[in-house]
């Protein structure tokens, strides 16, 4: 099972996100805010978050940590405006997954999309256990701009 959550605080972006993911065959939770699935979290029916909105920087610095101790494989994928380069320092050491900035037209979905892909597979290969595969030139562009290939 690929667990996806989706939280957000603002009930619109988060049905727009969901619905941009429900035919790729994800198990997809959204809630306005993580700490209402860390449970899925713990028991790693959740695999990837998917965190977008306006983050306080204290809050990111010190969210990534927790999420991450409540299971060091998960794979955190951070949407949001811009942020200061300290702060996506110190979260990328912290162990986000992506960083992208809010999508402004379709192509930018692309890559959140492409994203998560990624990040199953790399949960997967961490766990020992074959995720879902991206196929097609998406994939291989995604590949490269990563440096997985």
């Amino acid at each position: 099972m690929n667990g996806l959550l989706i939280a957000n605080k603002n009930l619109a972006a988060r049905e727009q996100v969901a619905a941009l993911f429900e035919g790729d065959g994800y198990e997809i939770t959204t809630a306005d805010s993580v700490v209402n699935s860390l449970e899925g979290i713990i028991d790693k029916s959740i695999q990837v978050v998917l965190l977008g909105g306006v983050f306080d920087e204290q809050q990111v610095a010190k969210f990534v940590p927790l999420l991450k101790k409540c299971n060091r494989n998960l794979s955190i994928i951070l949407v949001s405006d811009e942020m200061p380069l300290e702060l996506l320092r110190r979260i990328r050491k912290e162990g986000i997954f992506y960083h992208a900035l809010k999508p402004v037209g379709d192509e930018s979905w692309d890559e959140i999309r492409q994203a998560v892909g990624c990040a199953f597979e790399n949960y997967h290969a961490r766990q020992g256990v074959s995720g879902r595969v991206l196929r097609g030139k998406a994939s291989t562009q995604w590949q490269k701009s990563t440096g997985t290939i």
